[in-house]
């Protein structure tokens, strides 16, 4: 084999794989900065659900100490909770 060719055979080869490595590692690199993003709204919305179901469940405990609580005093705590969405109402008329 002969300089020339050893040459020739570099260029064929080596500046394709060269290039195929660099495209490859780019690929990459951009796939990893788009689960990045994925990850980070992921966490986002399940701080947004957490938030939710603390929400949901003290309503839940509310309703459910008003449903086993049998003393006299059940409609007065149900007026209770009615009574400021009744004032926010009357305010807007």
């Amino acid at each position: 084999m002969h300089t020339g060719e050893l040459v020739g055979l570099l260029i064929v080869t080596l500046l394709p794989t060269l290039f195929l490595l660099y495209m490859a590692k780019r690929f990459f690199s951009f796939r990893e900065k788009q689960l990045e993003v994925q990850a980070a709204n992921a966490a986002e919305k399940a701080a947004q659900y957490a938030t939710n179901k603390t929400e949901l469940e003290q309503r839940v405990r509310v309703l459910e100490q008003i449903v086993t609580d049998r003393g006299a005093d059940t409609a007065a705590q149900i007026e209770a909770l009615r009574a400021p969405r009744l004032s926010a109402q009357d305010e807007i008329n």
